[in-house]
């Protein structure tokens, strides 16, 4: 076959793949925002109000955060530079992994560029081919990635179920066993059935990990996430991920945990080592957006009554949400088509709410996701629910 033949070859399987997308619902758009993260953003030039956010705690655009930032750029410039382990490690960054440390009661905590990096290398760095890595079936793609990455043996246990944990941990055959879950499952909204994930780990003698990215900043009575609210600690849970976009309204992750931990994957962790740091700013912007977190526990408040109230809302409208006390709210409609049609009558009224479709989540549960932050108000999610009740 000649080099022409090739490309046509190559050009032609794309082609099909992309109209196979599009017939079966699946194909994604990039639409434009023209405005900062907010309760209300300008979409594809149409003002709307937003329920498809992860910044839950409406701190994207505060102006302490946003000022930090600024700062931070004016002393540090707007790049790190170079990797932690090369130059790229500054002040700004030691300081924040202190924090963070002690912000969620753990010995040390370690600066990813992202969540996905962060799981990457903390799973590669654990474990071989002589290991297994057992996960939720409803796990973040990162985790199912970074389990393939490793080499190491994958088992998917059935979501939520810490017996069927227990029943392939006691027929493990040698090798060491690492149990990953998330915390709070961004697609359905509850919560993995931590205590007794812990329990049946520790009982084998694996380790558990828990990607918290939607539960930092949340859940708690000090916001310090999923292992807050059920009172685990790092004995019991040794490996916790936390990002910093999505509550914290900024960029970034972080893994924390023992002293051996930390200095294991520093020191392993591919993703970690072979990427340029976060810049310095955006290390000053987390801080000052956690010191909002610690400070302005009203924002975790209000958000919990703004999510009690839609679900009395959609209740009364018979809606049906899936079950979730978070703010993120599942609104299960069955097929692609039916979500993209139901996101098309919301954008057309002025409500912006993604259709969330295979493979993010299994074919025949399309939904819309619908995220509660903040920065939002009463009056907004009762507007939400007139729509839904317009629309559905």
């Amino acid at each position: 076959m000649d080099d022409a033949a090739a490309r046509r070859g190559w050009n032609e399987s794309l082609a099909v793949a992309m109209v196979q997308l599009k017939q079966g619902g699946l194909y994604r758009e990039r639409r434009l925002v023209d405005t900062p993260p907010g309760r209300l953003v300008v979409f594809d030039g149409r003002e709307c109000l937003s329920f498809c956010s992860n910044d839950y705690l409406g701190l994207a655009n505060h102006p302490d955060v946003v000022q930090a930032f600024r700062r931070g750029a004016e002393r540090w410039g707007v790049g790190s530079g170079a990797s932690h382990l090369i130059s790229g490690h500054s002040v700004a960054h030691h300081a924040l992994e202190l924090e963070l440390a002690e912000f969620v009661g753990r010995d040390r905590a370690l600066l990813f560029s992202t969540g996905y990096m962060a799981n990457l290398g903390v799973v590669t760095a654990l474990c071989g081919r002589a290991d297994t890595v057992l996960e939720d079936r409803l796990n973040h793609a990162s985790l199912l990635d970074a389990a393939l990455l490793s080499r190491a043996r994958l088992q998917r246990y059935v979501h939520g179920d810490a017996a069927d944990l227990e029943c392939r941990l006691s027929r493990m055959e040698g090798g060491r066993a690492l149990a990953v879950s998330d915390g709070l499952f961004s697609m359905d909204g509850d919560l993995a059935p931590l205590p007794q994930l812990a329990a049946v780990t520790r009982q084998h003698g694996a380790w558990l990990m828990v990607d918290d990215a939607h539960g930092i900043g949340v859940l708690g009575m000090a916001g310090r996430g999923t292992l807050e609210h059920f009172n685990l600690d790092q004995q019991r849970v040794p490996v916790l991920m936390g990002t910093l976009g999505k509550a914290f309204g900024v960029f970034g992750a972080f893994v924390a945990g023992s002293e051996l931990l930390i200095d294991s994957l520093i020191q392993r962790a591919r993703s970690y080592i072979y990427t340029t740091a976060l810049p310095p700013a955006v290390a000053e912007a987390a801080r000052t957006s956690l010191r909002l977190i610690r400070e302005q526990s009203w924002r975790r408040e209000h958000l919990l009554a703004l999510v009690q109230r839609f679900r009395r809302g959609a209740a009364q409208l018979d809606l049906p949400l899936m079950i979730s006390g978070t703010p993120v709210q599942p609104l299960r409609v069955g097929s692609s088509e039916q979500a993209i049609r139901l996101s098309q009558a919301l954008l057309e009224r002025n409500i912006l709410i993604g259709a969330i479709r295979p493979p993010t989540v299994p074919a025949g549960s399309a939904r819309l996701r619908i995220t509660l932050s903040a920065a939002h108000s009463e009056s907004d999610v009762d507007r939400l629910l007139a729509v839904l009740g317009e629309v559905m």
